[in-house]
């Protein structure tokens, strides 16, 4: 394993990306679940990413007895990967020390499911970290977000619509599982992260 002793400072261990959109007008959007989940980490761990540095915004935090750099990339949710790939490169990063929570419109609202790797599932921002980084081999908890009302509805129009706020409270709740799912991931246990917290 490529993980140092628990509980010592110095280099990161992990990744931990949200992905979504900056601005306040994406805030409780489907396409922002990522965010929704590192910003209840973040709260979890008491970390605020309020640094501006690899095209996102970031800070270090101890995530299940390890270093680790949350990240909200700035660049829109299609351009994840430039951020993503600078702090790879920074930090030496391989790619299964990288996790990324994103939103899957094939899931239903408040599901989350763990995986070790995978496509992009048509997921853009997902889609932009594999190119730019040479690999899809990283995990991701991917959380619901609903599939669209009707076949014809656009696509974009419905990631980016709000929750409701029935669907508020299960988002948060998926929130929170997530956030439970990461520190089990980070801590090497991701079968265990799988078996809890895929449904």
């Amino acid at each position: 394993m490529f993980f140092r002793k628990k509980g010592t400072a110095g280099p990161i261990d992990f990744l931990i990306v949200g992905l979504g959109n900056p601005g306040k007008e994406y805030e409780k959007t489907r396409h922002n679940a990522g965010c929704l989940a590192l910003e209840t980490l973040a709260r979890k761990v008491n970390a605020t990413p309020n640094r501006l540095k690899f095209k996102g915004q970031c800070t270090e935090a101890t995530v299940g007895g390890h270093r680790v750099l949350l990240l909200f990339p700035l660049t829109y949710m299609n351009n994840s990967g430039e951020s993503v790939a600078e702090a790879m490169r920074f930090y030496k990063l391989k790619p299964e020390q990288l996790l990324v929570f994103s939103d899957d419109i094939s899931l239903s609202v408040g599901t989350v499911r763990v995986r070790r790797k995978g496509s992009d599932g048509g997921q853009k921002g997902l889609r932009s970290i594999i190119q730019h980084i040479g690999s899809d081999a990283f995990p991701r908890v991917k959380i619901g977000v609903g599939q669209k009302p009707h076949p014809d509805y656009d696509l974009a129009a419905w990631v980016l619509s709000r929750f409701t706020a029935q669907e508020l409270t299960l988002m948060e709740a998926a929130a929170t599982q997530a956030a439970q799912a990461a520190e089990l991931i980070v801590d090497g246990q991701i079968d265990e992260a799988m078996n809890r917290f895929s449904r």
